[in-house]
């Protein structure tokens, strides 16, 4: 995981920290009060689907394409969460955000408003994903 973080700040630098978030585990572990730790926009990620997530995309919501996958090699299991935090200077508002399976099956959710978010929790109910958005 230190790996994907230390790869996530060099693309941080390079693009002059543009609107790419970054990930880390333990996110309950961390200061409750994220919106304060680095952009308004921080949110944790609650894996509650009983799948192992290998994929995860949040992108803007005005963007054409869904960017990198900002988990990298690493994976999210089931029951665990990440904090998703992004640059003090990112101002988008709206986010979309995507996650994948092994096989690729992907589920998305448009049109997030971060700045009103803290925690995303994914799960399924009745056999569709859905969401919990604190």
């Amino acid at each position: 995981m230190k790996k994907v973080i230390t790869n996530l700040l060099m693309v941080l630098v390079m693009f002059g920290f543009i609107c790419v978030p970054a990930i880390s585990t333990d996110a309950k572990n961390t200061d409750q009060n994220i919106k304060s730790t680095f952009g308004d926009q921080d949110f944790i990620l609650i894996n509650s689907t009983g799948v192992e997530i290998y994929a995860l995309y949040v992108t803007p919501h005005s963007a054409n394409e869904w960017g990198e996958d900002i988990l990298g090699v690493d994976t999210l299991l089931d029951s665990e969460d990440a904090l998703i935090s992004f640059p003090r200077k990112t101002k988008v508002q709206y986010w979309d955000l995507r996650v994948e399976d092994e096989e690729g099956v992907y589920i998305e959710w448009h049109k997030l408003d971060l700045l009103k978010i803290a925690t995303v929790e994914l799960f399924f109910e009745k056999g569709k994903p859905t969401a919990i958005l604190n």
